[in-house]
C-alpha cells in the first residue's frame, strides 16, 4: 500500500473539509496517511518515508510545501505531489486542469501519469527567492495590499473574487503607469506599465487568467504587460469581470528563461508575498526546469 503524506491547511477555503474526512478519502483509496496540519509547527518536519505529498489547502499551502521540499533538498529525489484544491483561487490546480470533481481522481494517483513543474529563481529579493505561479511588478502588489484590509472571514470564496476584482478596478483607476526596464532572453522590451507579471501558471490572485496558454511544464515564462495606453481598456475588462461578463482584452505576452527587471516604483510580489525594494534595483529571474512533479488528473476531468 502506497504511503502519503497528508499536509493540510484547515483553514483553507470553507473549511468544508476536515482531518478526519480527508484521511478517510485516502485510506479508502489505497493509501496509509500521516496527517501534518500547517496550523502546528511539526508539519515542516518532512522526510522521505513517504511515496506521495498531498496537500489540501490552496495556493499558499502548495507553495509553503514547495519551499519546504526545496530548503531541504528532499527534492533532489523528486517526490510526486498531489493536490486536493481546498483554496480560494486554486490557481496551480486549476492550470492543472484540476476541478470541482477532484474527489473522484485519488484512486488514479496510483497510476497517473507526473507533470513537470518549473519553478522561478528570483535574485536580489531578499525575502523571496522562488515563485510558483508569478512574480510582478504595478496594480498587484497593490491589490494584494487592499485586500488584506477588506480581508473577512465570513465572506465565501465566489464573493472573495467578486470583492477582488472591484478592488482592481479601484487600484486601476488610481494607479498611474511606472517605467520598467525589462530584457527577456537578452532582447529589450521596456516601456511604461501599469502591470508586468511573469507568470508560470495561467491565473493570478481572484482566477484572473492573464496567460491562458500558460503551461508550468514548458520550460518558458510567459511576460504579461499592460502599457499605459491601455489602462482603461484593462480597467472596463475588469469591471465587466465582476458583473459576471465576460469581455476579450488581448494581453501583450512574451515568452523566455532568463529575465531581468526593474521598476520605477517600490512594490514587487512573489506568489502572495509583498516585498518592498528601492526604486529601479534590478532583479534577475531565472526559469528552473521540472524540479517539481505534480499528479496529473485524467484528460476528461
Amino acid at each position: 500500500m502506497k504511503r502519503a503524506t497528508l499536509i493540510h491547511n484547515p483553514k483553507a477555503g470553507d473549511e468544508e473539509y476536515g482531518k478526519e474526512e480527508l484521511i478517510t478519502l485516502l485510506e479508502s483509496n489505497g493509501f496509509t496517511c500521516r496527517y501534518l496540519s500547517t496550523k502546528k509547527k511539526e508539519w515542516e518536519l518532512l522526510d522521505e518515508d513517504t511515496d506521495v505529498f498531498v496537500i489540501a489547502g490552496g495556493d499558499g499551502t502548495v507553495k509553503k510545501t514547495a519551499k519546504n521540499l526545496l530548503e531541504k533538498k528532499l527534492i533532489d529525489k523528486p517526490y510526486p505531489i498531489a493536490l486536493l484544491p481546498l483554496g480560494t483561487a486554486n490557481n496551480i490546480a486549476r492550470t492543472l486542469g484540476l476541478n470541482s470533481d477532484w474527489k473522484k481522481n485519488i484512486a488514479d494517483w496510483h497510476h497517473a501519469p507526473l507533470k513537470k513543474f518549473d519553478v522561478g529563481r528570483i535574485y536580489t529579493v531578499e525575502d523571496s527567492h522562488f515563485f510558483l505561479e508569478s512574480f510582478g511588478y504595478g496594480i498587484f502588489p497593490y491589490l494584494m495590499a487592499e485586500m488584506e484590509h477588506h480581508k473577512n472571514e465570513d465572506d465565501s470564496a465566489e464573493e472573495s473574487k467578486n470583492k477582488a476584482l472591484l478592488l482592481l478596478y479601484e487600484v486601476i483607476n488610481s494607479y498611474e503607469a511606472r517605467h520598467c526596464k525589462l530584457t527577456v532572453d537578452g532582447s529589450d522590451h521596456s516601456g511604461d506599465f501599469i502591470l508586468a507579471e511573469i507568470m508560470n501558471t495561467q491565473s493570478i490572485g481572484p482566477n484572473l487568467i492573464l496567460s491562458p496558454l500558460a503551461d508550468p511544464g514548458d520550460e518558458e515564462f510567459e511576460v504579461i504587460l499592460v502599457p499605459e495606453r491601455h489602462k482603461q481598456k484593462f480597467a472596463e475588462y475588469i469591471l465587466s469581470k465582476s458583473k459576471g461578463v465576460e469581455k476579450t482584452y488581448q494581453f501583450h505576452t512574451l515568452k523566455g528563461k532568463e529575465i531581468t527587471i526593474s521598476w520605477e516604483g517600490t512594490h514587487v510580489h512573489a506568489d502572495d508575498k509583498i516585498s518592498k525594494l528601492e526604486k529601479n534595483t534590478e532583479v534577475k529571474i531565472e526559469l528552473k526546469a521540472g524540479v517539481l512533479e505534480f499528479i496529473e488528473p485524467p484528460k476528461s476531468a
